[in-house]
């Protein structure tokens, strides 16, 4: 199945090292960064899971529950959590799910429907599962970004992305490249000249398409 923008995400039930969940009850009425891994114990994912931990107060700051998913299973997470924490300095506060039946991996079209895991596999074997889905509390699919394996991903950007989201939907507007919390947004073209004075007030038009203003109050 092909996972599109505004598609609803697939539901599941699975294990993780905090415990089984069903992924949409888990979500609940709050935003969810759900970011996936090939394997275990292995370099930058280590990283990554860390840099992700280092972000608890950024994420409850905005609402959102962080998941991450790996091709093993729950005992290999929480051996592998200690080296996560011995690394960022803090706990790992998020749950990790097992997905070593590949059923995550599969249902979030990362794997074809066909893969497996060989004996004796390597993270290659499982080298697509590099993706950060964002999701609405509508269980929505926001926003994706996939990586190759020896490329770190930027979890700056993940934020920033969440925020330029968080805005965009709840204020009824749109952000322009590089945008962060506080710089000017961009009034959609759907908005008409009439409704966009009534809504923001003064505003400033590039061209006819492109009108720029500060973010309401």
């Amino acid at each position: 199945m092909s996972l599109r923008i505004n598609d609803v995400v697939p539901d599941f039930e699975a294990e993780t090292s905090q415990g089984p969940i069903r992924f949409h009850e888990w979500i609940g009425d709050s935003w969810a960064i759900l970011f996936s891994h090939p394997k275990d114990f292995t370099p930058v994912c280590t990283t990554e899971f860390g840099a992700v931990a280092r972000l608890n107060a950024e994420w409850q700051k905005r609402g959102t529950k962080v998941i991450g998913v790996s091709v093993d299973g729950v005992e290999d997470h929480k051996k592998w959590s200690q080296d996560i924490s011995s690394l960022a300095g803090c706990d790992v506060g998020f749950p990790i799910i097992a997905d070593e039946d590949l059923k995550v991996a599969k249902l979030f079209d990362m794997l074809p429907a066909e893969a497996y895991l060989p004996d004796g596999r390597t993270p290659a074997d499982s080298a697509t599962v590099r993706t950060v889905f964002i999701i609405g509390p509508d269980k929505q699919l926001k926003l994706s970004m996939t990586y190759p394996m020896n490329v770190g991903r930027n979890f700056a950007e993940v934020l920033r992305a969440l925020d330029a989201l968080q805005t965009a939907n709840g204020k009824g507007v749109a952000t322009p490249a590089d945008w962060n919390v506080g710089e000017d947004v961009i009034i959609p073209p759907t908005v008409s000249d009439e409704d966009a004075k009534a809504k923001f007030g003064e505003y400033e038009t590039v061209f006819p398409y492109l009108r720029r203003t500060k973010l309401p109050k």
